[in-house]
């Protein structure tokens, strides 16, 4: 093949090498996409490691209020079923001696929680360190004993269910969010 020059100066005739532009913005557009896809995968991953650690942190701590209660007596040994909640020289949980202590001085329940200087606590009764944001909510109940979903009254029957709500909250989340909830029923 004979080559001729242009009247620029330039040689036709001749295979160009190198990219073309297109050729270029092609391979752009294709390793964006996978950077793209990279990055989104990464924040997915760091998503569901965040989950799963609270989750794990939640049952942790739900576990620790079963622990901590799981060798007290339903009622108090002393008043029985005539009070319901703390008694009156009972202001810490270090003082509490029986299940329906945990309910709280209305029978609503207790909170703890590091916001509030009680928690959340360990199995051994003490606030734990480096929990902020978490919170565990403990709720007595009477069970019907037949029918372990309908509640009655307090100190009805001898079949208490137990209830823990693990909460968190963190520095940017408007309210807490339930984490996990741990049931358990202490048999009369």
């Amino acid at each position: 093949m004979e080559k001729v020059r242009s009247a620029r100066g330039t040689l036709r005739g001749t295979n160009a090498r190198g990219f073309t532009l297109i050729e270029t913005a092609l391979a752009t557009i294709i390793i964006g996409t996978g950077v793209l896809a990279i990055v989104s995968a990464h924040q997915a991953f760091y998503k569901q490691n965040e989950w799963s650690t609270h989750a794990s942190t939640g049952q942790r701590l739900g576990n620790e209020i079963r622990e901590l209660t799981l060798h007290l007596p339903r009622h108090d040994p002393v008043t029985g079923i005539s009070y319901w909640g703390p008694e009156p020289t009972e202001f810490e949980v270090e003082d509490f001696d029986d299940l329906d202590d945990f309910d709280g001085e209305d029978g609503t329940g207790i909170v703890f929680s590091e916001a509030m200087g009680n928690g959340p606590i360990s199995a051994l009764g003490y606030p734990m360190t480096d929990m902020a944001g978490w919170s565990q909510r403990v709720f007595v109940e009477n069970v019907d004993p037949f029918d372990l979903t309908t509640v009655v009254g307090d100190g009805a029957t001898d079949m208490v269910r137990m209830r823990v709500i693990v909460e968190y909250q963190g520095v940017g989340d408007p309210a807490p969010r339930e984490i996990t909830r741990v049931t358990w029923i202490a048999p009369g």
